[in-house]
């Protein structure tokens, strides 16, 4: 994904490629790190919503809730019926695997729900 930015700064996908290079560095526990990648991606295309909600459980888990609040806010005004964790679980049928879903839950959904983003 590195390269891949490197390589076309300019690329119309561009915001896919910092929220999937992101996505990978909160799971591993790196916040700050996630935080500026999807800063970018909100940058190149603040039309996806999971774009703010991984951007919020990054916030939420560094201690910045006001900031992640308003993240959550962002999305669900983009995609209102994703509203919950397990609104977003059902939304996206492919996240199944469960060493997946651990991780998450250590890392993204804490920090959503410090955002105030529910479980259900």
């Amino acid at each position: 994904m590195e390269k891949a930015i490197q390589l076309s700064p300019r690329d119309p996908t561009i915001a896919e490629n910092y929220s999937t290079l992101g996505a990978c560095y909160l799971l591993l526990g790196d916040a700050d790190r996630t935080i500026d990648l999807f800063r970018k991606a909100r940058a190149a295309n603040s039309r996806l919503f999971y774009v703010h909600l991984w951007l919020a459980g990054a916030l939420g888990l560094r201690g910045d809730v006001t900031e992640a609040k308003s993240a959550v806010e962002a999305a669900i005004k983009i995609r209102p019926e994703v509203n919950s964790l397990a609104r977003w679980r059902e939304y996206s049928p492919w996240i199944t695997n469960p060493q997946h879903w651990m991780l998450r839950e250590k890392t993204l959904n804490a920090g959503l729900r410090l955002a105030g983003f529910p479980d259900e």
